[in-house]
């Protein structure tokens, strides 16, 4: 019989991620990268991922962001609609919670899943939006036969150092 347990998976951080003059999807996630090794997910396990930070930002830029399975470059499990800021907004706390069933493994494996977004409108408030937005984009296709990093990935509609998106926490667990 096999035992499980719930368990973060490792590296813990020893440094926040931090993005500024990019428009372009890219990594914000903290430092060291979290892997998922290969072969490592099975079906019916739960992939729990949660992540905090804030932006700042000049002019009202846009900011979309979310997580992805193999790097920014990778398949996104969630991202979250692109979110408006006011002209000289600082450090917004932001933050994201989701979590994925795994339906199938190797190299046409599924996942489907859901989870929430919280956008500051300000320091003090926030939006709540279910991500992904809609039922199509819960099933996501990965391969399971490879270690993929987890990681959070930003973009910006406008590209200036003043316009800020930081990761200070992400936290990566597989319960079933």
């Amino acid at each position: 019989m096999r035992q499980y347990w719930e368990a973060a998976i490792p590296p813990f951080h020893t440094a926040d991620g931090s993005i500024n003059t990019f428009t372009a999807v890219t990594d914000a996630s903290p430092a060291p990268q979290i892997t998922i090794p290969a072969n490592y997910l099975e079906v019916g396990a739960t992939l729990r991922i949660s992540a905090q930070g804030f932006w700042s930002s000049t002019g009202t830029p846009t900011y979309t962001w979310g997580f992805y399975y193999g790097g920014a470059a990778g398949i996104a499990l969630a991202i979250g609609p692109a979110a408006s800021t006011a002209s000289g907004a600082a450090s917004n706390p932001w933050s994201m919670e989701w979590w994925g069933r795994v339906r199938a493994v190797g190299t046409s494996g599924s996942i489907v899943g859901q989870g929430v977004q919280r956008n500051p409108t300000s320091l003090t408030a926030w939006s709540i939006i279910p991500v992904p937005v809609t039922a199509a984009l819960r099933t996501v296709a990965i391969d399971t036969t490879t270690a993929k990093a987890i990681t959070v990935a930003a973009a910006c509609s406008a590209s200036s150092a003043s316009n800020i998106f930081a990761v200070n926490s992400l936290l990566v667990e597989v319960v079933n």
